[in-house]
């Protein structure tokens, strides 16, 4: 429940309990799980003081110590209620529900001369002929029904010969299908094999993009896997990790267990409890797996660790990354951070010496140095109302001639960002966001991404009700598609965006119509930068670079080379060669001359200069308060009142209040208030004695980010 405090019952004589244990407790007119935190030697209660009886203890492995430190280290670290964190390890029902058993059936003896035996029941009895078999599969073999099958058990002709218990994935095999290695990559693992055999150990495994960081570190999940150790793999996107998936039953021969938001409630439960029996030896995770009950954890993996999908925007706001170091710390086990373009944060880190820095600088044998160029749209404008210049139509019609693949590459979902009048110059907005309403030309509707609203195109303006007024301004995935699919009539051309693939399963069967060359120019948001190997892709074209450059984020040139860097790396991963050319009104930009360069150091080292003299993390550190109510008057209010009370503090620098830079989301204003230090101030203990009295209206909402990653 959303509350920091605990409560104190009694212990029934004949209850033996221990720290960690799950039980359920009477809580006012209702029951409750809980805990159990601390245990305390009975004492006389105060007068008229009467404690209530824990009611049960769940007959389950209960939470560690470490795993209930992480909870109570994440409550103190982000601020946040530690009933909110404790519901993260908690959040499936259940948990008292042992893991199921499978029967195991067989034919009775004499059964097949019984007489006046049905049809069905032939048939059903003639799949037992040579073997034990569960229902369901003897049910499959012999096509017969549920209720054919238990009058045949109720009759005595099937005898059950025992059960087993059922696990949500069968025992990854260490030595199923061990690569070869390159002599670089030996190195890299003989260095971090030391790291992980020194308890807790940092180490970050820096790749150029194809180099094989995933098959390293999968020697070291076989190492712990043969050690008995479990171990936790946390991608940024679980359900679009098809490949790597893939790749990994390739090597241990089974599929690993998995924890993401589209599991069922029964996978959650089943998942979760074999968890905690030490039945799962290998799960790959959203963010969220951090918060389950390992009870022998051997390592921790952050494969691509500069992900802002690790950053939790809602509830608890919490970085995965960092709560992964926080774990392993707490578990003594190591954690390896893997990445292409590794974070600020952790790239400073490694050069401090906190952490392990293990580089891997070669693409595997078979795949030749990029070639990365920039066009320069000042100079090669495209044509009127297209946004493809020649050089890059030219790169697209050589590589179709050729038979290879292409990627279009724009992180701007739709047909067009923004919709105008042209007669009276009104944008149409959402009806409860500060932004505009992208148009989706594919499903004819206007559509609001921060909050959902969808609705038609109006016939006419809705402000000046001019008729026929009304154009699509700027491009988003679905108008670069119109505008290729008119260059090349005969090529196959599909858009990948999450507006489009929705489910884990439509983005399965895009990698494999794109993997067997049933695509010819793919054109995609940032869904197409998740790691993907397609051996035929050698083009990749950059629509607009420039996107993300600019604006009030001290983030955005980090981010954005992190992009562009990452899509780049989707081209020539095989034996042909591959180009990037990279379309911008302003190909001077630092962060455009460091991937034309090729001098991806270049730009970090500039980059952590900047941050460095600005004190900005991560060489100081940021706080963030968003307050919202629907009333603008009276949040404005509250925030000034709240400004004044700010208890001063040397070292700490409070900027705002101010609208935030999307100033309304459904239909809730939001004003900002950024504290800055440095790195010897702790701003949780300040936030705490600024916020901790407020007393907020019933309306309004107020949010805090520790470490903020967006600033929107």
């Amino acid at each position: 429940m959303p509350m920091d405090e605990t409560f104190t019952y009694r212990v029934p004589t004949d209850m033996a309990l221990d720290c960690g244990d799950f039980v359920q407790v009477p809580f006012g007119p209702h029951s409750r799980i809980g805990v159990v935190w601390a245990i305390e030697p009975a004492r006389e209660a105060a007068p008229n003081y009467r404690l209530r009886d824990i009611a049960e203890r769940y007959d389950c492995p209960g939470m560690s110590d470490a795993l209930r430190s992480l909870v109570s280290w994440t409550s103190a670290y982000y601020l946040a209620n530690m009933g909110v964190v404790l519901r993260m390890c908690l959040h499936q029902p259940g948990i008292e529900t042992p893991l199921p058993r499978i029967s195991h059936y067989s034919q009775a003896p004499g059964a097949s001369q019984a007489p006046r035996l049905s049809a069905q029941r032939k048939a059903l009895l003639a799949a037992f002929a040579d073997t034990d078999l569960t229902r369901n599969a003897a049910l499959e073999l012999s096509g017969v029904s549920a209720a054919v099958f238990k009058s045949a058990l109720d009759a005595g002709l099937l005898v059950e010969r025992g059960s087993q218990e059922q696990r949500p994935v069968a025992e990854p095999n260490a030595q199923f299908a061990p690569p070869e290695f390159r002599e670089d990559q030996l190195q890299a693992l003989n260095a971090l094999h030391q790291a992980t055999q020194q308890g807790f150990q940092v180490s970050v495994l820096d790749g150029v993009t194809g180099s094989g960081k995933t098959l390293v570190y999968f020697d070291l999940i076989a190492r712990a896997i043969d050690a008995g150790q479990s171990v936790l793999v946390l991608l940024p996107e679980i359900a679009l990790s098809a490949q790597w998936l893939e790749q990994f039953k390739q090597r241990f021969g089974v599929a690993p267990a998995l924890w993401h938001s589209s599991l069922t409630t029964t996978q959650r439960r089943q998942t979760w409890r074999a968890v905690a029996e030490g039945k799962v030896r290998v799960l790959v995770g959203a963010r969220s797996a951090l918060f389950l009950p390992f009870p022998s954890l051997g390592l921790i993996v952050v494969d691509e660790e500069h992900e802002a999908a690790f950053k939790q925007d809602e509830g608890t706001r919490y970085h995965a990354r960092d709560v992964a170091v926080m774990r392993a710390k707490l578990e003594d086990c190591p954690v390896l951070l893997c990445s292409a373009t590794p974070s600020l944060e952790t790239l400073v880190n490694a050069k401090r010496g906190r952490y392990r820095h293990v580089v891997l600088d070669r693409r595997h044998s078979e795949a030749r140095p990029l070639t990365i160029s920039a066009i320069d749209l000042r100079v090669n404008k495209p044509e009127k109302g297209q946004w493809l210049a020649e050089p890059l139509r030219t790169a697209l019609r050589e590589t179709l001639e050729a038979g290879e693949q292409s990627l279009l590459f724009l992180n701007r979902r739709g047909f067009a960002p923004l919709t105008l009048c042209q007669a009276c110059g009104h944008r149409i907005t959402c009806d409860f966001c500060s932004s505009w309403l992208v148009l989706h030309r594919f499903r004819q509707m206007l559509s609001c991404h921060h909050c959902g609203l969808s609705k038609p195109l109006p016939p006419q303006c809705p402000e000046c009700a001019a008729e026929d007024t009304l154009v699509p301004c700027g491009p988003g995935v679905e108008r670069v598609g119109e505008e290729v699919a008119a260059l090349f009539p005969q090529a196959r051309l599909e858009i990948v965006s999450s507006d489009l693939l929705m489910t884990s399963q439509s983005v399965e069967d895009f990698i494999t119509r794109m993997t067997q060359g049933e695509i010819d120019i793919l054109i995609g948001t940032q869904m197409v930068a998740k790691g993907y190997n397609f051996p035929n892709l050698t083009t990749v074209g950059i629509v607009d670079a420039d996107l993300g450059l600019n604006g009030g984020d001290p983030r955005a040139s980090e981010r954005s080379f992190q992009l562009i860097y990452q899509v780049a790396g989707r081209a020539g991963r095989f034996e042909k060669p591959g180009r990037v050319l990279l379309q911008s009104y302003d190909p001077e930009h630092p962060v455009l001359s460091a991937l034309v360069a090729a001098d991806r150091d270049a730009f970090y080292a500039a980059e952590i200069e900047q941050r460095e003299l600005a004190k900005l993390p991560p060489f100081g550190r940021l706080a963030i308060v968003i307050l919202s109510d629907p009333d603008e008057r009276q949040l404005q209010d509250l925030c000034r009142g709240l400004a004044e009370r700010f208890p001063a503090s040397q070292g700490v620098q409070l900027l705002g209040p101010a609208p935030a830079p999307i100033a309304q989301v459904r239909g809730r204003f939001r004003y900002r208030f950024v504290l800055k230090s440095g790195l010897e101030q702790r701003l949780q203990d300040l936030l705490s004695r600024w916020l901790g009295p407020v007393k907020l209206p019933n309306s309004t909402r107020l949010g805090v980010d520790i470490d903020p990653i967006s600033f929107v």
